[in-house]
């Protein structure tokens, strides 16, 4: 597991962005932390480092459940805050893209546990102080191993 702190919303951008960098089709990625707690800022940063052509694109997705951004591989972000849990997941389809080819960014991810892939990259936000977050990412799995030790190389 890694911990660090970031300082204000542009280095938890900076750290969103030295993961996209990394990250490849199939890649799932979950952002869990209170509203507010920097999970789309963080986004952002992912997007930027996939495709800074898309990262002004990127917003909290609530009330669409989910926005893609046309990069290569796609990006899925989703936000199940509204989901009361994997049934509703399954009902509307969202399941079939979790697992579609891209890369899947899940905001919320407790409210669909039972959906996620095995290998995965956890991250939590937590608010410190102010603008100060601790984010820790927690990887589950091959991959997301290889992504936190990666991760872990540049801070």
């Amino acid at each position: 597991m890694l911990t660090i702190k970031t300082r204000s919303s542009d280095e938890t951008e900076a750290w969103g962005a030295r993961l996209g960098s990394r990250l490849r089709s199939g890649d799932m990625v979950t952002l869990s932390g209170e509203l507010g707690g920097g999970k789309t800022c963080f986004v952002r940063g992912v997007v930027q480092g996939l495709s800074p052509e898309n990262a002004g694109q990127v917003a909290s997705p609530t009330y669409a459940l989910m926005h893609q951004y046309g990069s290569q591989p796609p990006i899925y972000h989703f936000d199940c805050y509204r989901l009361r849990g994997a049934d509703d997941a399954l009902e509307i389809g969202l399941t079939d893209q979790l697992t579609a080819d891209g890369i899947c960014l899940v905001e919320w991810p407790e409210r669909i546990s039972t959906e996620l892939l095995q290998d995965r990259l956890e991250i939590r936000f937590e608010h410190t102080d102010g603008t100060s977050r601790l984010i820790s990412f927690i990887p589950h799995g091959v991959r997301a191993h290889e992504l936190a030790v990666q991760l872990q190389q540049t801070s």
